[in-house]
């Protein structure tokens, strides 16, 4: 009995995972939101582990349902360089690498525990094929992902790294606790010694 409610629990949990990334389709029809439910899969990943390495190809497009993951690149010193986090009721990809099905230039890294809902890109496609609606959401969810890219690069030029320091803590303050300064630095781009004095210097105001 006992194993019984742990299996209708855990199936409720499922769907409901899978009801956040439906959610995602606000202008799909429900013939479109039952065909896109069939091709869902839900994947649990550790601290640590990869999502993504450079020189894969990602197969799937993933939502997050709980957890945090770090894209990065290496440079030509061997250097870590963040590009972005992503967290929950986001999409995981590097997009441009993404639709083309190229091998990725990134890793992609759990910071925590992970729960992601997956969807394959050749379901995506045949979405697209099957119903008019699928390829304005995936638009959609293009637009919002390349608008997160451009914002980045226009931070890079036209922001100070003080400046994009209090971007970030303003439309992420949730994160500060969840990610290491380190990764934080390297994100904005600047040293670790420099955010730090960053830091100070907004705290004494």
């Amino acid at each position: 009995m006992v194993s019984g409610h742990r299996s209708i629990k855990m199936k409720n949990k499922q769907e409901a995972y899978y009801q956040a990334y439906l959610k995602q389709f606000q202008h799909s029809t429900p013939e479109e939101l039952a065909f896109i439910r069939t091709k869902l899969s839900l994947q649990e990943m550790d601290k640590g582990d990869y999502y993504l390495e450079s020189g894969g190809v990602q197969t799937h497009m993933s939502f997050v349902c709980s957890g945090l993951l770090r894209r990065f690149y290496i440079n030509e010193k061997g250097s870590e360089i963040t590009t972005g986090f992503t967290k929950e009721r986001e999409f995981v990809t590097d997009y441009p690498a993404f639709i083309r099905q190229k091998p990725t230039k990134y890793y992609i890294q759990c910071l925590e525990p992970c729960i992601l809902v997956n969807q394959s890109y050749e379901s995506i496609q045949e979405s697209y094929r099957k119903f008019k609606n699928s390829e304005m959401q995936g638009r959609l969810i293009a637009e919002k992902v390349l608008t997160i890219l451009s914002d980045r690069v226009e931070g890079f030029l036209f922001n100070t790294a003080e400046e994009r320091y209090l971007q970030f803590l303003e439309e992420n303050e949730d994160l500060m606790n969840r990610i290491s300064l380190t990764h934080l630095s390297s994100f904005l781009g600047i040293e670790r010694q420099s955010l730090s004095r960053i830091r100070k210097r907004i705290a004494q105001r």
